[in-house]
């Protein structure tokens, strides 16, 4: 017995498609609507941290996602100049705990394809080129609206549509992403013997320069810098602004510029922040994800924590017998008060970097955040 029989999910990211598989799999229809015309095959790479390892384990994905990515302990720090010395050799915690490694790096295509797979194979009816556009709660029922047509009806409409959320906005939440300060610029490119973890470049000319093994070929790198009005730049100007940028680092990024100048494409993006305050949901209408939180990169959660959201509200739509305000109390007490962490956690050590605060403890930041997320949520 489950608490909702029919469900309809907006969006086809992480944290969507991990909603539908646990929904699917417990033999709740699930019907997902995605705006764009087709899955995303766009995207450099992207970093997780164990807690995201682990639920894709439960998800029923990991050996595919483990074999399609590069797992790895630890973290180097490096100092820019010519011979770019590693200053530092930090141990990551296992947040994901003893069985998974502490981190991993993947391309964001693969991610998104073998979740997509296992979401079609759980019995995931996914749309599209479908934008939900309207929503009409009654009840205990939701009409949902795509492309201004009525798609049907259903028990809970799970809105994981992203930043910039549709479904955030139809329930008359408010609260919106804001920008931090920071923009980064990402490039996909291949990998250099030498790096087998995570490393990062402070100092010089940008607030961060660095990169993650995405397999055993690839990895991404990127350089975080003072947020600034990149929009109308074209292919060429973005590779070229990024060899620019880069040339105070070497070791490995020498090879990065080599890519670079060869053609490898940068995208830019800027940082932002955002927590909705309780409550996530509007009736039968929650937000999950990047909708209902963001954060800069700084310690690579946000995957972690938009697969939480799902998990937890899955769990509870799956062992429950009713959509009532107990389910929406249990939601909000497992997965708000850490999402928050992680979101303020992120933003100082942002706001360190940007007022070059050396006195700083981001070390000790860092560490006590991962061992709450050690914690399973």
């Amino acid at each position: 017995m489950t608490a909702v029989n029919k469900v309809a999910i907006a969006g086809s990211g992480v944290a969507g498609l991990a909603a539908g598989i646990q929904l699917a799999k417990a033999g709740v229809a699930v019907d997902l609507f995605e705006a764009q015309p087709e899955l995303s095959a766009l995207g450099s790479g992207i970093s997780l941290q164990g807690n995201a390892l682990r639920a894709f384990d439960t998800l029923g994905a990991w050996d595919e996602i483990k074999a399609a990515g590069y797992p790895f302990e630890g973290l180097n720090l490096r100092a820019p100049g010519p011979d770019a010395p590693i200053v530092a050799e930090l141990p990551d915690v296992k947040t994901g705990g003893p069985d998974y490694p502490a981190a991993m790096g993947m391309p964001r295509p693969d991610l998104a394809r073998i979740l997509f797979a296992h979401a079609e194979k759980a019995g995931v009816n996914a749309t599209f080129g479908a934008k939900v556009t309207g929503l009409e709660q009654s009840g205990d029922a939701v009409e949902v609206f795509v492309n201004g047509a009525s798609a049907g009806t259903y028990d809970l409409v799970i809105g994981a549509d992203g930043l910039n959320s549709t479904v955030r906005d139809l329930i008359g939440i408010e609260t919106k992403p804001e920008p931090v300060g920071m923009g980064i610029w990402r490039t996909f490119v291949s990998r250099p013997a030498e790096v087998v973890r995570s490393e990062l470049y402070y100092g010089g000319p940008v607030y961060i320069a660095g990169y993650t093994p995405t397999g055993e070929g690839s990895m991404y790198a990127f350089l975080v810098e003072k947020a600034q009005d990149r929009v109308g730049v074209s292919d060429e100007e973005a590779t070229r602004i990024m060899l620019e940028e880069s040339r105070a680092y070497h070791g490995p990024w020498d090879a990065i510029r080599a890519d670079l100048a060869a053609g490898a494409h940068a995208n830019y993006t800027w940082f932002t922040k955002h927590v909705v305050a309780e409550p996530w949901n509007r009736g039968r209408v929650v937000i999950i994800g990047d909708a209902a939180h963001s954060c800069p990169p700084t310690i690579a959660q946000g995957a972690a924590q938009g697969l939480e959201d799902a998990l937890v509200l899955t769990e509870l739509l799956t062992g429950g017998e009713q959509v009532d305000q107990g389910l929406w109390d249990a939601f909000h007490a497992r997965r708000l008060p850490r999402a928050t962490a992680v979101v303020e956690a992120s933003v100082q050590l942002a706001q360190w970097q940007i007022d070059g605060d050396r006195d700083a403890d981001a070390g000790g930041l860092i560490f006590g955040i991962a061992q709450k997320m050690a914690q399973p949520a």
